[in-house]
């Protein structure tokens, strides 16, 4: 099964990352959306069915925490994991996130592999399938 996600962040570059590490990971992906902000990432799961979240915290017109408390007011959003990725590293904001119902926290800067391990364990896959090289080491996002 392909996994439909969504890429909520304000870096244009920042997507295009998580993206292109979701991609040669070898994680079963299907569609991947993107929005730059909250508020236009409420209208992309209004439109199109995503079956796991990764989004940023820091963001203008609607920050990831205020995106994430709305998207889990929607039933359809209510049990679809969330895991965030930011630079937003303190214990009480990563407290607050997971009692809003996220499900998972990557750090940026990041290894590649942190992501593929963080999606493999929300999603509730194995991770035997090849995914990065060892050209890939030391490559940090």
């Amino acid at each position: 099964m392909a996994y439909n996600i969504l890429i909520v962040d304000d870096s244009l570059p920042m997507r295009g990352i998580l993206k292109k590490i979701i991609r040669i990971s070898g994680f079963k992906a299907g569609e991947i959306f993107e929005a730059a902000n909250g508020k236009d990432a409420l209208d992309v799961a209004n439109r199109k069915w995503c079956d796991i979240v990764l989004t940023d915290y820091n963001m203008p017109v609607m920050n990831g925490l205020d995106f994430l408390v709305e998207l889990k007011k929607n039933d359809l959003y209510r049990d679809v994991p969330v895991i965030v990725v930011t630079t937003e590293g303190s214990q009480r904001m990563i407290e607050r996130f997971m009692e809003n119902g996220a499900c998972g926290y990557v750090k940026k800067p990041f290894a590649p592999e942190a992501i593929k391990e963080k999606l493999n364990k929300v999603m509730g896959e194995t991770a035997d399938e090849p995914g990065f090289d060892e050209s890939d080491e030391g490559l940090d996002f």
